[in-house]
């Protein structure tokens, strides 16, 4: 590439909170013990984070993700806990003087639904409603493998998929434009995608490079600071004994290489460093800095 230009800042914006059960969301770990650093309400759900990344450069906007978005009943918003929303990644945007029409790409790490439901939203009413781009200036990047996998996704796993999320990009003619990803790649300057199939097939952790630091935004392959131990995996992973390798060569290279991990569903760590036990045991640091 040309333009080396690095990332000069990179800001956490909140979309919205939610719940998830306790038990999906750490497979084998008995409650007691993941109960303790994530308590659950009356239904079993815990509290997580819907954490996009604003990456600025000096021409160019990029979002990481974009939340759970808007397009829901309220018996699902019910289901699911979404609260403190609707607008608040307008209001975050606001906050640091951009709108959605500045947003210059869009990073997907994968099309569940509490990812890539922000990237629309209804318009009009009634019979004229209908779904269209949230960030309509903006190029959208995912992998090949989970645009396919989430375009015939199994029985086991076809619930966190919502159509409705992403096949605005073929059914719209304004749509905007979808670049399909193939594997590890620096998409643009400082920004490397890094597959991984343990979540789901073709999910991407992002490996970004400032002047100064080293970031991996983990999406979830860790969605918490509680995930950091190897038995602690999701429920909802598909190949949890894949998550655990993937997991642990992350870690190894971010421990070493003085990574600073960020976590999209923890609902109160945004960054973190990687510390080791005596028995090499990996922990997260929060990191309570603006980068």
């Amino acid at each position: 590439m040309k333009n080396r230009t690095l990332p000069t800042r990179l800001t956490p914006l909140m979309e919205a909170r939610f719940g998830l059960d306790g038990g999906a969301m750490f497979g084998i770990i008995p409650r007691p013990l993941w109960e303790r650093t994530n308590p659950a309400d009356a239904q079993n759900r815990i509290d997580m984070a819907c954490r996009c990344l604003l990456v600025e450069y000096p021409d160019r906007n990029v979002l990481v993700d974009c939340g759970i978005g808007s397009k829901w009943s309220q018996k699902e918003r019910g289901i699911y806990n979404i609260n403190a929303q609707d607008t608040a990644l307008t209001e975050a945007l606001n906050a640091r003087g951009l709108s959605p029409a500045d947003i210059d790409d869009v990073i997907l790490t994968h099309l569940h639904f509490d990812h890539v439901g922000g990237a629309s939203e209804f318009a009009g009413e009634g019979d004229a409603q209908r779904v269209r781009a949230t960030f309509a200036n903006a190029r959208h990047w995912v992998q090949r493998r989970n645009w396919a996998w989430a375009n015939g996704p199994s029985a086991r796993d076809g619930g966190s998929y919502r159509p409705i999320d992403f096949t605005f990009f073929e059914t719209q003619a304004d749509a905007p434009p979808l670049e399909l990803v193939d594997g590890i790649a620096e998409i643009m300057p400082g920004i490397e995608v890094l597959p991984m199939h343990g979540h789901t097939f073709g999910m991407q952790v992002l490996k970004i490079t400032t002047a100064e630091h080293t970031f991996a935004y983990v999406a979830d392959l860790i969605p918490t600071t509680s995930h950091m131990r190897d038995p602690y995996v999701m429920g909802y992973d598909i190949q949890p004994l894949v998550t655990v390798e993937e997991k642990r060569g992350l870690l190894y290279e971010a421990s070493r290489n003085d990574w600073i991990l960020i976590f999209g569903h923890d609902p109160s760590t945004s960054f973190a460093r990687v510390e080791l036990d005596k028995r090499g045991r990996p922990s997260a640091v929060p990191l309570d800095i603006d980068f």
